[in-house]
């Protein structure tokens, strides 16, 4: 599992792919950061992620759209198949080779809440801000295991990436149709993360989300290989 981590990690970071992800997402963040948090002169770091939850949503096929539909239009998908790894390992090896770039893009993050604490004379927030970085990688961990789903069931990159945001974006508005729509909507779940709430209702619904599936791509796999 380790090597297909790094084999990931790299292929991120060899690539456009992971520089345009953080790239993407600081610049974006600036812009919130500017318009809701310097302009309106509130140090509230949660806020910033409370915006950045939605954009996760349209940046999220950058980093899922290729990790499998990638491998199957490049031809390299029958040597994950016939290599001695199993399926579960190269799914979770995938999966957690994104989660790292989605930890480091956090990481780069806290420097506004740097910004933040040096306006406001000292350390502030630090349950809240605590919260809603554990909701938003539990939000990344949903979105990805769905992404990586939707990129198993095709061979092409880009139509993985469309499925995967018309997809998620469609469960933004589903929760408006019925109540009982909540339960299948990510970013529905993270509304209570920047409030500084942890949910244990949103909590294992999102995690339930990322397990349920991660198990159905590599069902998925698991199927592909064994007709190979």
């Amino acid at each position: 599992m380790l090597a297909i981590i790094k084999k990931e990690l790299k292929n991120y970071f060899l690539s456009p792919t992971g520089y345009v992800f953080v790239g993407l997402f600081m610049l974006v963040s600036s812009i919130f950061f500017y318009i809701f948090l310097f302009a309106q002169q509130t140090v509230q770091y949660s806020i910033l992620f409370y915006y950045t939850s939605e954009l996760l949503t349209f940046t999220i096929a950058l980093l899922t759209m290729g990790m499998f539909a990638g491998e199957r239009k490049n031809g390299t998908e029958t040597l994950l198949f016939t290599s001695s790894r199993s399926i579960t390992g190269i799914v979770i090896g995938k999966f957690l080779a994104a989660l790292i770039v989605i930890i480091i893009t956090e990481i780069v993050s806290l420097l506004y809440y740097a910004i933040l604490c040096v306006f406001a004379g000292g350390i502030t927030d630090v349950p809240q801000t605590i919260t809603v970085l554990i909701g938003f990688i539990l939000l990344a961990m949903s979105y990805i295991s769905f992404g990586g789903f939707i990129s198993s069931l095709t061979e092409n990159p880009i139509v993985a990436g469309i499925i995967t945001i018309v997809l998620l974006l469609a469960s933004w508005f589903l929760p408006d149709l019925l109540e009982i729509f909540k339960l299948l909507s990510p970013i529905e779940m993270f509304q209570s993360f920047p409030n500084g709430v942890i949910s244990i209702t949103d909590t294992v619904g999102l995690l339930s989300q990322t397990l349920l599936f991660t198990l159905l791509t590599i069902t998925v796999l698991q199927r592909r290989k064994n007709i190979k």
